[in-house]
């Protein structure tokens, strides 16, 4: 495939396909006048590295992940990775719950609300609750 398909198949800019492959994320293969042919290998190498971005992984982690024979270190980059998905999976599902929350209550002070009160209460500082 032509670095344009490849693009429009990804929905991105040529532009960020090129910067890639100066990171060494990507590397197709050059034909007929350095142009660009990328091969299903690259095409699932793009595909990790933008569902890397959705995990929160910056360009160069995903270059250490991707590149590193060391196993160690490749785990080290997901271990970080996973605890901070981790975190934002908990405050996703904490946010839902709060919703969840909010739309079964009928009263017409949602904060007062001794339901919708129980579901927030751990975002108030421990000094304040016990005053």
């Amino acid at each position: 495939m032509s670095i344009g398909e490849v693009a429009e198949r990804f929905g991105l800019a040529t532009h960020v396909l090129r910067h890639w492959e100066a990171m060494g994320l990507i590397s197709p293969i050059r034909v007929e006048g350095a142009r660009r042919r990328y091969r299903s290998d690259d095409l699932y190498r793009v595909a990790v590295i933008l569902r890397g971005k959705e995990a929160g992984f910056s360009l160069e982690e995903i270059h250490e992940m991707m590149t590193t024979s060391d196993a160690a270190e490749r785990r080290a980059v997901l271990l970080r990775r996973r605890e901070e998905l981790a975190r934002r999976i908990a405050e996703a599902q904490a946010s839902l719950e709060l919703v969840d929350c909010a739309l079964d209550c009928d009263h017409e002070d949602l904060a007062g609300c001794p339901h919708f009160q129980a579901v927030i209460a751990d975002r108030i500082p421990e000094a304040v609750r016990s005053r």
